[in-house]
């Protein structure tokens, strides 16, 4: 080798209750709301002579470009993966045939709904609980359906014609209120069935409950005075979980709330959102309200149609599973369904859930923020108890409070992922630049998760800092020490607490420990092939996860920029790829990204393509979800990020515009494209050539662009001034740019400042089963 460079007592914790976000706006994480003024045009206070001229400022265009992105069905779906979807950030409906019967299911689920018995550990006693499922359920036998998931209004509609004669559908979620209409012609007739579920893990289809566990008891049923039918599921951890609906007319409303501790206040909760929803029409203006002004926030336009919807119903698919006041996602977010994984996944899953966010720029739907802000007590009380005065962390799978203990270094334990959580949240801070969430957040729970990985980090003969055994997540062998996964979160951890106390001000007394660790910690164990698992471990069998990897991506620690590691970075994504077999869907999202960062789009959307190649063992799905044992979310969420990576980059400090577009696609728009710094990035491409580019700054960071242009740039302030420059060299310019302002970049004589979709040059099918 050379190298280079479960299950505790419960703790007290806070229930999160309450609704999803509704009305026109979205909860925006604290102390952001200045992240809120983007105009999409420079401001007119300066009186600039130059304004972009946004062609998407009107329902209008919206409306049209996003019905060529819908999801089409001209055939009943058969399984949760072919059919339509809707969600709020908490309740969740999926829309298929109900099996070995002629009527249509409308899955009920929901985010918050979980078991409370951390004793029997993630998998069982605090899992994710299924609540039930409505029917439709025709007089005559289906022959067809014509269904239109709109993205725009994030609505179902469509017809189902049966052998007696037609419904007609109309079904949304908003404000953790499912709102279906059905009407009959002909000789149809409107029959609805609520089934409740049993409140077990849907763990279930793997394995048998753990020694000592109870069943949770039956639900019970009940109608009030105004016609609302309840459905009541008392939990033995404690809790409730009720599900209200009532018909009227056509229509019909159906509410889930659960309480925890309370054994009461889900009975209150679900009947009160069904008050306030009074019926489908008025629930269906406050939700088109709501999801019309989210679209407006960014816009991205390519030329490949079938992954330019894929792309747009990504964001739809976020917005349906999460919202920053709500739980964070779980492996299937809120659509459950029988899966070995009915709990939040740590150690890859729920970071690449939400890297999208942050480009899209929705931060208002950043949950793992806020789960990490608000479980900080648990977070502490998941380390041995030896440690807990100044420790933290988490093991692999945990419910939405964060409680999962995890092992210590040495054992052969799984100890970082609590450390790439809060590289997520870090993710959220650079692109927000707001300080509060670094110092409330990123900078205490890091402190404590870095701290736990400091008490076993020993000197060895070589005078170099080691860290005893622990596991690559997932590979099956056991590195003796220093394995890859690790070191990286330590550098990556230790330089991010140097760099945060001194921007918050603070004289930490573990200074001069950072410091040292990031002096002595023991290269990276690397061998011919590239990166290895860790020490005297190399990467020698097929290997789905790139926990080996993470230095490269996403903490971009060993990059392309540093000439001397090139050929290790290319050595190592080889190596990962050339040994096959364990391969799945975020193998190729992984790859591309890393393909990105090189700049190499030509193979970037050659790894991306596989996970679409219907000849893979787990392809992306008809629906655009994604499923191995059962449903996982992260993988289709991870495949827009790599596009994401690109079209536009920010690691480093420097934002790259175009950096690894695919020869293939020569038009492409961006507008109000976040990155990091805080930056809203507007730049279209035409004909292979970048045209022009705008940025607007809402924090007044230091600017380094990497344009992409060629010739003498013509750089002007949105009062028509020259901007202050300066020329870094290879292609990246520093850019004086203060906060609330925008400058105009672009080579030769000024172009068509003009944001609009480009043409479709790669027609495809639509999603669904058209």
């Amino acid at each position: 080798m050379t190298s280079q460079p479960e299950q505790r007592s419960p703790v007290p914790r806070r229930a999160v209750l309450g609704t999803a976000l509704g009305g026109a706006a979205a909860a925006a994480l604290p102390g952001t709301a200045h992240a809120e003024q983007q105009p999409s045009a420079a401001a007119d206070s300066h009186g600039h002579p130059w304004k972009l001229r946004d062609t998407m400022t009107t329902d209008g265009a919206w409306d049209r470009f996003l019905r060529g992105q819908d999801l089409l069905w001209s055939r009943l779906p058969t399984l949760w993966y072919d059919g339509p979807f809707l969600g709020d950030g908490l309740l969740g409906s999926m829309i298929y045939q109900e099996p070995g019967a002629h009527q249509i299911r409308f899955t009920v689920q929901h985010g918050r709904v979980q078991d409370h018995r951390p004793e029997f550990g993630s998998g069982w006693g605090t899992a994710r609980l299924p609540v039930g499922h409505l029917t439709l359920e025709p007089a005559g036998t289906i022959t067809a359906v014509d269904w239109r998931l709109s993205l725009w209004n994030a609505e179902l509609t469509g017809t189902v014609t049966t052998t007696a004669g037609t419904l007609t559908l109309a079904a949304l979620i908003h404000d953790e209120v499912l709102a279906v209409r059905a009407t009959a012609n002909g000789g149809e007739q409107v029959t609805w069935t609520f089934h409740p579920e049993e409140a077990v893990s849907p763990r279930k289809i793997q394995e048998s409950p753990p020694a000592g566990y109870t069943a949770n008891p039956p639900w019970t049923e009940r109608t009030s005075a105004d016609g609302t039918e309840q459905v009541l599921q008392p939990l033995t951890g404690g809790g409730q979980t009720a599900t209200s609906y009532r018909r009227t007319g056509d229509e019909l409303l159906l509410s889930v709330g659960h309480s925890f501790p309370s054994d009461t206040a889900a009975e209150a909760d679900s009947r009160r959102n069904l008050r306030r929803a009074v019926s489908y029409g008025a629930l269906r203006r406050r939700h088109i309200r709501w999801w019309h002004a989210f679209y407006r926030k960014s816009f991205v336009s390519f030329p490949d149609q079938r992954l330019q919807s894929f792309h747009w119903i990504q964001l739809y698919k976020v917005a349906c599973a999460s919202r920053a006041d709500g739980p964070v996602m779980a492996t299937p977010g809120p659509w459950l369904e029988p899966t070995p994984w009915p709990a939040v996944w740590w150690n890859l899953n729920v970071q690449l859930e939400y890297w999208l966010i942050h480009a899209f720029n929705h931060p208002e739907l950043d949950a793992l923020a806020t789960t990490l802000r608000q479980n900080q007590e648990q977070l502490t009380a998941n380390v041995p108890a030896a440690y807990r005065s100044d420790s933290s962390g988490i093991g692999r799978s945990s419910d939405m409070f964060a409680h999962r203990e995890v092992g210590r270094p040495g054992t052969g334990a799984e100890t970082g992922d609590l450390t790439w959580a809060l590289h997520n949240v870090w993710l959220s801070y650079r692109h927000s630049m707001d300080k509060s969430l670094l110092r409330d957040t990123v900078y205490p729970v890091l402190r404590r998760a870095i701290n736990y990985y400091l008490h076993f980090l020993t000197p060895g003969s070589d005078g170099k800092l080691h860290l005893p055994s622990t596991l690559s997540p997932e590979y099956p062998i056991v590195p003796p020490q220093d394995t890859n996964y690790d070191l990286a979160l330590i550098r990556w951890g230790c330089q991010t607490l140097l760099d945060s106390a001194e921007l918050l001000g603070i004289d930490d007394e573990s200074k001069p420990r950072w410091q040292e660790v990031l002096a002595r910690l023991t290269p990276y164990p690397v061998d011919d092939n590239g990166f290895m698992i860790g020490a005297d471990t190399p990467y020698a069998q097929s290997h789905r996860h790139y926990s080996h990897l993470l230095m490269v991506y996403p903490l971009y620690l060993v990059n392309w920029d540093q000439p001397e590691h090139r050929d290790l970075i290319t050595k190592s994504v080889v190596r990962w790829h050339a040994l096959t077999g364990a391969h799945r869907g975020y193998s190729y999202t992984g790859a591309a990204s890393i393909y990105a960062m090189t700049g190499d789009g030509d193979t970037a959307i050659g790894y991306l393509r596989k996970f679409f190649d219907p000849t893979t063992r787990y392809p992306c799905r008809a629906n655009t979800h994604y499923t191995e044992a059962g449903p996982v979310i992260e993988t289709p969420l991870s495949a827009s990020q790599s596009l994401h990576d690109m079209f536009c980059q920010s690691w480093g400090g420097i934002v790259r515009v175009f950096p690894a577009v695919p020869t293939a696609w020569a038009d492409l728009t961006l507008h109000n494209f976040r990155t990091q710094g805080a930056f809203l990035v507007s730049a279209v491409r035409k004909a292979g050539q970048t045209r022009f580019i705008r940025i607007r700054s809402l924090a007044g960071e230091p600017l380094k662009l990497r344009h992409g242009l060629t010739g003498p740039l013509t750089v002007l302030l949105d009062d028509g001034t020259p901007a202050r420059t300066h020329d870094l060299g290879d292609g990246t310019l520093a850019i004086d740019l203060p906060r609330g302002r925008e400058v105009l970049v672009h080579s030769g004589s000024r172009p068509d400042l003009v944001i609009a979709p480009v043409a479709v040059s790669e027609p495809g099918a639509a999603w669904g089963l058209p």
